[in-house]
């Protein structure tokens, strides 16, 4: 993935995951595949809102959506593990980058702050 795709795909996941219900979404398909009539009631929701929640999640690539054989008009959401990668891979570099400038800075109060 480009730079400015992978960029453009975190600003995706991290938005999403700005709202608080949309968090609850994700801890509730951690356990599982849930349908959206389930999930607004397990929020609390009603399922305008639910709707507008689940829509902001997949397209954010953060879950997907799928209907039941037996009847189209139930809407079945699932996790997709890619965005979350792509964030996890994103906060590792940034700690790696962290750990490392914090690392300079400790040397250089150890030495006593000189300057070259």
């Amino acid at each position: 993935m480009a730079l400015s795709a992978q960029t453009a795909a975190i600003d995706r996941t991290l938005a999403a995951l700005a709202e608080p219900h949309r968090r609850q979404v994700i801890e509730l398909l951690r356990e599982r595949p849930r349908p959206a009539g389930e999930l607004a009631r397990e929020l609390g929701l009603a399922p305008p809102a639910m709707s507008r929640h689940l829509r902001a999640l997949r397209e954010s690539g953060l879950v997907e959506e799928t209907h039941p054989k037996f009847d189209a008009r139930v809407r079945v959401y699932a996790l997709r593990p890619e965005p979350m990668v792509h964030l996890l891979r994103w906060l590792e570099e940034t700690e790696r980058l962290w750990t490392a400038q914090l690392a300079a800075f400790k040397a250089h109060v150890e030495a006593g702050g000189e300057s070259a």
